[in-house]
């Protein structure tokens, strides 16, 4: 079994690999950068529910890409080169010139819409990886006092896309089971917003009676050591990060 890592050691790693990654600006190394990440949660997942967070990531930033290169098809400044395709041209306000929708798609333009959209998918698939391998209530036990109450938020923000998950595969196994074959998004949607709302009241109810934000005082029982496997997972970032920006 994989021992744990600190849990701040994989939000570093995905920093300072991303900024890395923007500074080169080269889809192939932001590519093999995805898949480094791939090969690390694969080997450090330990079958905790937010372990789906990076695989959904992977997901949404396949949706960016397409998002992205659709709107460099039909929305985008022209780029000369070789054509590929034409649209019809809509003709639009003066105070847009510079903007054609429509008209002559080149290779070019698609090119450069598709590495934008994946610069911008491996920085959502490396900061997926960390939210993948790093367990929210263990992040929230590292954060100093001054940043805490905003810790807390962000914690909650992202532990809340793994918890949606989980309840939409436990929703639709309980309509399987009941015999609904045709599972449509507005038989889940009802299920899912009441059991989103009484985790909040639960954890409403959870933090008062814990006293949250009574003292400004913390204490903890257990506080996770920064290990020599910390270290030089942080300096393989860096290091990488810093053959990128050399280049």
């Amino acid at each position: 079994m994989n021992k744990p890592l600190h849990p701040l050691t994989m939000w570093i790693w995905s920093l300072i690999l991303a900024v890395g990654v923007v500074v080169l600006d080269n889809a192939w190394v932001a590519l093999a950068t995805v898949g480094v990440a791939v090969l690390f949660v694969r080997a450090r997942s330990d079958g905790s529910p937010w372990n789906a967070t990076f695989w959904w990531s992977l997901r949404f930033g396949a949706f960016v890409i397409s998002v992205r290169v659709l709107i460099g098809i039909l929305i985008g400044i022209p780029i000369p080169g070789t054509v590929l395709f034409t649209l019809p041209i809509l003709d639009l306000p003066s105070w847009m010139s510079g903007i054609r929708v429509g008209g002559a798609v080149t290779l070019e333009r698609l090119s450069s819409s598709v590495h934008e959209g994946i610069i911008i998918a491996t920085m959502i698939a490396l900061f997926g990886a960390a939210s993948a391998l790093t367990s929210p209530h263990k992040l929230l036990r590292v954060l100093p006092v001054f940043i805490y109450e905003v810790g807390v938020t962000l914690v909650i923000a992202t532990s809340v896309f793994p918890q949606l998950t989980q309840s939409v595969k436990r929703i639709r196994k309980a309509q399987y089971m009941r015999g609904m074959d045709k599972v449509s998004l507005r038989s889940i949607a009802l299920p899912l917003l009441e059991e989103t709302l009484t985790r909040s009241l639960q954890l409403a109810q959870s933090m008062d009676s814990r006293g949250y934000g009574a003292s400004r005082k913390r204490s903890r029982y257990r506080p996770a050591p920064w290990l020599a496997r910390d270290s030089w997972f942080v300096f393989s970032a860096v290091v990488a990060a810093s053959a990128m920006v050399a280049a």
